[in-house]
């Protein structure tokens, strides 16, 4: 089973068409495949962005540079990257509208874990369906850069707000990936640049964390500050949270590509009904066991008890 047989399988030319038909089925928004090789464009761009400490605390994006910018190295013999996108849209808003303010990701349960059991299924249809290999699931949980690898397989462009923005769905969806030692047909569609002269997300962020349009400085950002960031918050930024105790989506609630998102149907990102709920005065009174009860399988979890009454006692102060 060499890789010679795994590439003389994937002559049909109906392969890539019904790899994308399962993903569907699976619940994807889209998918994409891509060939898997060195990320030449990206490098430059992901360079000056460490070279300038935009990264901030995460000092994990200057670990493992080469496996980042080439699946090659964290797949033996891999051959094509499958992109796929899974929506996470909610129209439902929390009940309280002074309640501090989540992102619309964390409404349900931890994503990596939904997104990698698809994949993981997605892997065993290739695997059975189309032709032996070997290859990983991703969701977050190695060295690859997910908005690079979408936008060369065709699913939408990356955005000034640094999100990739898909024409068909907007941006609120999870991004994730095989890395397969199987060639498959590559989709060699480019989605051109739709931003245009619009510059809403850079005048929205309210800590100007868009320095210039595609760079995000993470140092500034409401997501990293209040879900990266593990030691005490930048106190420049008091009063311009908005509300914000774990995440933000503003940059992405004024984009006028996301007048095309539709909820979800994803049963496991289905709001959970207390935490909608919760008022202002529940919030700040949250304790470790309200806490474990609403956040047991959620991406809340990431941050800790600890890090979220850092994050409520922030907006107090603010």
């Amino acid at each position: 089973m060499g890789t010679e047989y795994r590439i003389m399988e994937q002559a049909s030319p109906n392969v890539s068409d019904r790899i994308k038909s399962r993903a569907r089925e699976l619940g994807f928004l889209d998918c994409g495949i891509s060939e898997a090789k060195f990320l030449a464009d990206e490098k430059d761009r992901l360079m000056n962005w460490l070279q300038n400490e935009m990264n901030g605390g995460m000092t994990y994006m200057a670990n493992n540079l080469e496996k980042r910018l080439d699946p090659r190295l964290l797949v033996e013999n891999a051959r094509s990257v499958v992109s796929v996108l899974l929506n996470y849209f909610s129209s439902e808003k929390q009940v309280d509208p002074d309640a501090p303010i989540l992102s619309k990701y964390a409404y349900g349960a931890d994503y990596h874990f939904v997104m990698k059991d698809k994949l993981g299924e997605l892997l065993k249809f290739i695997q059975s369906e189309i032709a032996p290999c070997e290859g990983r699931c991703l969701v977050d949980s190695a060295p690859v850069l997910d908005r690079a690898w979408a936008a060369r397989a065709g699913l939408g462009w990356i955005g000034k707000n640094t999100n990739l923005i898909s024409t068909e769905h907007g941006s609120f969806f999870f991004i994730g990936e095989l890395i397969i030692d199987l060639e498959l047909p590559a989709d060699n569609k480019v989605i051109r640049n739709h931003c245009g002269n619009c510059t809403r997300c850079i005048d929205a962020c309210p800590t100007q964390a868009l320095v210039a349009p595609f760079v995000l400085d993470a140092r500034r950002c409401i997501s990293y500050q209040t879900i990266e960031n593990r030691g005490e918050i930048d106190p420049e930024l008091k009063g311009k949270f908005e509300n914000r105790v774990f995440g933000c989506d503003i940059c992405q609630d004024v984009c006028p590509w996301n007048l095309k998102s539709e909820t979800h149907h994803e049963p496991a990102f289905t709001p959970n009904f207390q935490l909608m709920n919760l008022t202002q005065n529940e919030w700040k009174s949250m304790d470790k066991h309200l806490f474990n009860a609403l956040f047991r399988n959620s991406a809340v979890k990431r941050t800790r008890f600890e890090g979220l009454k850092r994050n409520l006692g922030f907006l107090e102060e603010g």
